[in-house]
């Protein structure tokens, strides 16, 4: 997604819509088809540069797929692993408990491969850029001539969501560049909505169990304090409606 912005809230580029995400909202969870083919987009698309290092395969267990289905996608990866008992790396078929692999071992290889720019880690971009999961749609389909004027160097492209305007990646997206399996016409905004959507699920895939949890402690507060209250009211009642007189014990009889 190109390198961070030194500024979150510069002035030389345009800040990102709301698209107004199912997900947002106390009570909304995530849209798991959209997760589910947001990695397709990103196996397809992304993964040639970008990396989710962050992300074990087993995280998307009962997620993306089953476990018998995501058991077949690790397996597709090769593993470095090792030693091995001669003191030599090997590689293996990938694990339910590997994370995924990126696509440079390191990132010296990662610039000589792409002209000096270094492809961030996606698992955390949600995070980290301004306008979360609306600057990744608005970047990815934001690509446009350079206006007059504007001067671009060799290896960049204009985008005008992003800080500065000249970008390393180029458009990312075209439209049929991924045939999604539940039959989802590919189009451009389409598949950076999904994407986007993977990729916020990636930086905070506790999401969903957060807002489950926050809505059975306010309701268990709720019940408690309504306990409470009549506990209070039941056993200070007879003080409330109770009567009392003094008598002088010093008063003399008549």
């Amino acid at each position: 997604m190109g390198q961070p912005a030194t500024q979150c809230n510069a002035e030389d580029h345009i800040p990102a819509k709301d698209y107004g995400w199912s997900h947002h909202g106390p009570f909304a969870s995530y849209d798991y088809a959209s997760i589910r083919r947001g990695f397709q987009v990103y196996r397809q698309v992304c993964a040639s540069c970008h990396s989710v290092d962050k992300i074990a395969f087993r995280s998307m267990v009962g997620i993306t797929h089953t476990e018998e289905q995501m058991k077949k996608i690790a397996e597709s990866y090769d593993i470095e692993d090792g030693p091995n008992d001669i003191g030599e790396m090997f590689e293996r078929p990938g694990k339910l408990s590997d994370t995924i692999p990126g696509p440079y071992k390191n990132e010296e290889q990662a610039r000589a491969a792409n002209n000096g720019a270094y492809p961030p880690d996606l698992s955390l971009m949600v995070k980290s850029r301004h306008d979360g999961i609306d600057y990744i749609v608005a970047l990815m389909t934001g690509y446009v001539d350079a206006p007059a004027g504007k001067t671009m160097l060799s290896g960049l492209y204009y985008n005008p969501y992003f800080p500065g305007g000249a970008i390393a990646m180029p458009k990312p997206l075209v439209d049929g560049q991924v045939e999604y399996e539940d039959g989802t016409p590919g189009t451009e905004t389409q598949m950076a909505k999904d994407v986007a959507c993977f990729l916020a699920w990636a930086a905070e895939p506790e999401h969903d169990d957060r807002k489950r949890g926050g809505i059975q402690f306010v309701l268990a507060m709720m019940f408690a304090v309504a306990l409470t209250g009549f506990y209070k009211r039941f056993r200070w009642s007879i003080f409330k409606t109770r009567k009392i007189s003094y008598t002088n014990k010093y008063t003399p009889k008549k």
